[in-house]
């Protein structure tokens, strides 16, 4: 079987992992060593991993993250998560229809003494937020112990293959997000105060002050003086007919596979949701050779950053604002999607549904924080902090500032003189959660001669690494603060290194130069895809900041600044008048028509809210109007709760019916959350200890 792999990629390089053989329902099939098992399962062109023993409804992934449930599997003879479960040689994979069995007691499990760990300062979490954390005590020789459940550290950082925002000196502006994970963790790695524990999941915080975690297989007990909570988020879910079909993912899960794993989980995808997670991980498909048919969004404008959605438009994808999602089609996997336009009401425009072909749809309308560590901590009165997205759902670069921050707090909780937090991280924190400013109006230079940059961001957003890469200074930001646009006040100063050009995370600078030739300048434009498309002499379709095709142009040259992997340099001869315009190359040539904004309107009731039980919206509306109001009392009459996540997916989609039927939630109990807030084998609890899944 030829699998589905990504082999050629302008960023990542292709996996080297050694192939090892397992077996998917009795049929031996091969997958990468180590690999997460639903990675090998998806690559092998497995979508379906079981189906639920309610409806018989398939099930696959969704979050990818070890937070839904959806994709379980039995592993010989186990049930386990496909997303979190490394694959190993030999192993035999059984899809789950209805619930598994039981495994007979076989008398291995010997119940054993857990080891208590005693720690100064316990971080869960390794994304951004708790990678700065770590360095902040580790430097100052605090005992640290980092847990994190998976593989590797980073956190998110991990798939994140573009450039990112802020500036260079405090957040690594310009450089990729998967690459300043391997910095941090390089330099976590190098304290000797920070212990690491990977493959260490969390599972609850008790109220004699022990932290309750399970490590590889074996059950452990963590008792820390502090406790830093960096747990980040996790995907909203969306609810229309057909929103548990394999084929729907969220925004993380297709990330994850596509830029952590490089399976090729989709040939077409449509995306929902304009933030800039909908925005990038469009940009992410392109790259990975995914057609996106479209974007939709509920608002009447994208709320991601402007350049984000400016680089989409100009390869091709069509931004359709004032639009949702009604429906996915398909019976084992999503095989067609229908979006409607929406009015001013938020109301679905009769007559404006259309249906495409798609086998994917990315949901990307928010994110929740993964804060039940710290609620409950904060409950039984354990000195805790929050970082990161568990503190407040903001971007990376202001993760790493607040884990920065929340480090030092807990520094001088300790009682270390460490002296007052410098206010320059509080304010720059705050600046790097700012949503972006307006659009302004882009005017371009008069100058037609000589060479000179041309920034084609129109929107204030935290960004200045153009004005630290010019070797001669000349780019400033307006106001000199990191969210004014860039601009070079004289443009004579200009030598045409092309640094602004390769650094910048928008692509959106460019480089005019008429010393050539006047009447068609040499434009040099930034690109990400793949180099066969633009190779010298090739003709290529050079857009506009609004993806308008200003024309065919032969490319002249490409250049690649080692400094900044990844991103070409794309030098064309443009006509005078389009010079100035001139932004991206547009790549999908062919016109692919196409959180609660999505849902104003009362939710379908054949929707399903709770996926792990099988409850749909109109069982929970009729409990409420039969007088439910109690969560607790809900999931004891309908199961939505009940199931393996534990509520992390349904719980807010269950507020909203009770807001739509007219039930102010303060007026409603909510549910109870008790430990455990993670499925844990009772083999780990019992202490039984393995090296391998046997």
């Amino acid at each position: 079987m030829v699998q589905k792999r990504i082999d050629d990629h302008p960023i990542l390089s292709p996996k080297d992992e050694r192939e090892v053989r397992f077996s998917w329902n009795g049929k031996e099939m091969t997958g990468l060593d180590g690999e997460m098992i639903s990675s090998a399962l998806i690559a092998n062109d497995i979508h379906v991993f079981g189906h639920h023993e309610k409806d018989n409804s398939p099930q696959g992934i969704f979050c990818a993250n070890g937070q839904c449930s959806q994709c379980l599997v039995l592993v010989n003879g186990r049930p386990l998560k496909a997303c979190m479960t490394p694959l190993c040689g030999g192993m035999d994979v059984r899809s789950v229809d209805g619930l598994p069995s039981i495994p007979e007691d076989t008398d291995k499990a010997k119940p054993l003494d857990t080891p208590l760990n005693e720690v100064d300062v316990l971080i869960i979490g390794g994304g951004p937020a708790g990678l700065s954390a770590s360095i902040e005590l580790g430097e100052r020789g605090v005992d640290v112990l980092l847990i994190d459940d998976k593989d590797r550290l980073g956190g998110k950082l991990v798939l994140q293959t573009h450039k990112f925002f802020g500036s260079v000196e405090d957040s690594y502006a310009g450089t990729r997000g998967y690459e300043i994970g391997k910095i941090l963790s390089e330099k976590v790695r190098a304290l000797e105060s920070v212990e690491v524990w990977l493959e260490t999941t969390a599972v609850g915080v008790f109220s004699d002050g022990i932290v309750g975690a399970v490590k590889g297989s074996e059950y452990r007990l963590i008792r820390p003086k502090k406790l830093l909570v960096a747990t980040g988020a996790r995907e909203k879910m969306l609810s229309f007919p057909g929103n548990t079909l394999p084929g729907v993912y969220g925004a993380g899960a297709f990330q994850t596979l596509v830029n952590r794993d490089l399976v090729k989980c989709s040939e077409r995808v449509l995306i929902v949701g304009g933030g800039n997670v909908g925005l990038i991980a469009g940009y992410h498909a392109i790259q990975a050779g995914i057609g996106v048919v479209a974007l939709v969004e509920a608002l009447p404008q994208v709320g991601g950053y402007k350049v984000h959605a400016d680089k989409l438009r100009r390869l091709g994808v069509p931004i359709l604002t004032r639009h949702t999602v009604l429906a996915a089609h398909g019976s084992d996997k999503v095989g067609s999607v229908t979006i409607a336009g929406l009015d001013d009401s938020w109301k679905v425009v009769p007559g404006t549904e259309r249906t495409f072909e798609v086998d994917t749809i990315l949901i990307a309308v928010g994110l929740s924080e993964v804060n039940e560590f710290y609620l409950k901590a904060n409950e039984w009165g354990i000195d805790v902090y929050s970082a990161g997205d568990a503190q407040e759902i903001a971007e990376a670069s202001a993760a790493m500032f607040t884990g920065k921050i929340e480090g030092m707090r807990i520094c001088s909780a300790l009682g270390l003189d460490v002296g007052e937090i410098p206010a320059e991280w509080e304010e720059k924190a705050i600046i790097l959660k700012s949503k972006p400013g307006p659009v302004r109006e882009w005017i371009p230079p008069e100058r037609e001669e000589g060479v000179f940059p041309i920034f084609h961001c129109t929107q204030e957003v935290p960004c200045n690494p153009c004005t630290s890469v010019c070797p001669v200074g000349a780019i400033r930001t307006e106001n000199d603060s990191i969210t004014g646009l860039p601009y070079m006040p004289d443009l004579s100063k200009c030598i045409g290194c092309l640094s602004c050009v390769a650094i910048c995370p928008g692509l959106a600078a460019t480089v005019v130069d008429y010393r050539k030739d006047a009447k068609n300048p040499t434009v040099t434009l930034p690109y990400e895809i793949w180099r066969k498309e633009v190779e010298p002499g090739t003709k290529v379709p050079v857009s506009d900041r609004d993806g308008a095709v200003l024309g065919r142009f032969p490319v002249e040259k490409v250049i690649a600044n080692p400094k900044y992997p990844g991103t070409l340099m794309v030098q064309v001869k443009l006509p005078r008048d389009a010079a100035k315009r001139a932004v991206g190359i547009w790549v999908q040539e062919e016109n692919r028509e196409p959180s609660e904004l999505y849902e104003k309107e009362p939710l379908p009731d054949s929707a399903v809210i709770c996926r792990c039980e099988r409850v749909t919206a109109g069982e929970i509306r009729s409990a409420i109007r039969s007088g439910v109001r109690d969560m607790n009392q809900l999931k004891a009459l309908t199961r939505a709760g009940m199931g393996a996540c534990g509520s992390k997916t349904c719980r807010v989609m269950i507020h909203r019916i009770f807001r739509e039927e007219g039930i102010d939630v303060s007026e409603v109990t909510d549910r109870t959350d008790r430990p455990l807030f993670v499925e844990v084998p009772m083999g780990a609890l019992a202490g039984e200890r393995r090296d391998g899944i046997e």
